[in-house]
């Protein structure tokens, strides 16, 4: 079984199959490399083969998750030009006049087997497109390549070993690129996909149902809800969970106490990364002792980590300075605005002329050169976990 969704499920030549049929018609409406397909759907089975489908095709996806409000809506698939509109059927989407649309239907019970698509891709090529709060009062998408998810996903493997006994939960609203492993790792490596109901991710009482239900060995919290789940009195039954990885916003030292207080079976990573790179750029895994903060550790396989002061010159080990990335996983860039990526995209000062991130971060170097997060140095804040540019408030409210 490669995926689960409530009493439905697909085999992987089940799953295949539906994506390569979808594939093959989203190549003949014109999708191929660097060719955006926005796709609107709640969490379910289409929803994975219409991801599958749009890289198959050597497309890249655009989520447009149905609870944002019409207006962002609009304003997204107006922004980024995109080619096509996958949706499921029944959504009620601000489809502009002349824009290309294609329905998600449900998989055939049985279908026969479709040949899977020969695309011409390059590591270069976009593989999706995520849109982020903007400070400037509108939002933007940052474009990630094939090269930066691929490097992501073989050192997560790399590091935390699935196995095809593995379940993992996929919960994470498809607009966070959290999700992005959740939905692609699992499938790359023979484990099970289980995917939540729409609004479960809020829930404490259907997540632990869920773990239980399906033997889920592996999730993620953004660390604000993990605390809220934490909360639960029955987690006793929780005992197939292995890993629980956290990103998104700070993780609290009472968080990481907690579980493993209460949930003694399982490893706790916390991961950090900007939208502007392929998920995660640093790793940390948790222990139970220690220093006073729970830091964000060290760059993952093929990245880079700066400490940079504001002459743009590296500090010590201890004192602050604003983080800044480089190496194979940065994005391409923010789509269609060069004068922004031009801005947050820049050459390293250090000489070598690697193109660097900045992040906005403020971080630490500690003696033994794990990042400790202590901060941003603009107006951007984290509301569970969603990144929110005070800017962009501020513009509506003017």
């Amino acid at each position: 079984t490669a995926v689960v969704f409530g009493a439905r499920q697909l085999t992987y030549r089940q799953l295949n199959n539906a994506a390569n049929g979808l594939a093959w018609q989203l190549i003949d409406r014109g999708v191929g490399p660097d060719v955006l397909v926005g796709i609107a759907a709640e969490r379910s089975l289409e929803l994975v083969i219409g991801l599958l489908a749009i890289l198959k095709a050597g497309g890249a996806y655009l989520p447009l998750d149905p609870d944002y409000p019409e207006e962002r809506l609009a304003y997204m698939i107006e922004d980024s030009r995109m080619a096509l509109l996958l949706h499921a059927p029944g959504l009620r989407l601000p489809v502009p006049e002349g824009l290309a649309t294609l329905e998600l239907l449900a998989p055939q019970a049985d279908p026969v087997d479709v040949p899977n698509p020969q695309v011409d891709l390059a590591p270069e090529h976009l593989a999706y497109v995520i849109y982020t709060s903007g400070s400037t009062g509108k939002p933007k998408g940052a474009g990630n390549r094939h090269v930066a998810l691929a490097n992501r996903l073989y050192w997560m493997q790399q590091a935390y070993e699935l196995t095809a006994a593995d379940r993992v939960l996929q919960k994470t609203p498809f607009s966070f690129d959290v999700s992005v492993w959740e939905f692609f790792w699992p499938l790359m490596t023979g484990a099970q996909l289980v995917v939540a109901e729409p609004g479960a991710h809020r829930d404490p009482a259907q997540l632990v149902a869920l773990i239980e239900q399906h033997g889920i060995s592996t999730l993620h919290f953004v660390p604000s809800m993990l605390q809220v789940f934490l909360q639960s009195p029955d987690l006793d039954g929780c005992h197939s969970l292995r890993r629980i990885l956290c990103s998104g916003e700070a993780l609290a030292l009472d968080a990481q106490a907690q579980v493993f207080a209460r949930l003694p079976k399982a490893g706790l990573y916390n991961l950090y990364g900007p939208t502007e790179a392929a998920i995660d750029v640093t790793h940390w895994t948790c222990v139970e002792e220690g220093s006073d903060s729970v830091p964000i550790g060290r760059p993952i396989a093929n990245l880079h980590t700066y400490v940079l002061d504001a002459a743009l010159q590296p500090v010590v080990p201890g004192v602050a300075g604003e983080l800044y990335l480089g190496g194979v996983g940065l994005a391409r860039g923010y789509h269609r605005r060069p004068a922004l990526t031009a801005e947050r995209f820049v050459a390293s000062p250090v000489g070598n002329g690697e193109r660097l991130y900045r992040t906005g971060d403020l971080v630490r170097y500690r003696a033994d050169g794990v990042l400790e997060y202590l901060g941003r140095l603009d107006h951007q804040v984290k509301i569970r976990g969603q990144r929110i540019e005070l800017g962009e408030i501020e513009a509506r409210l003017l």
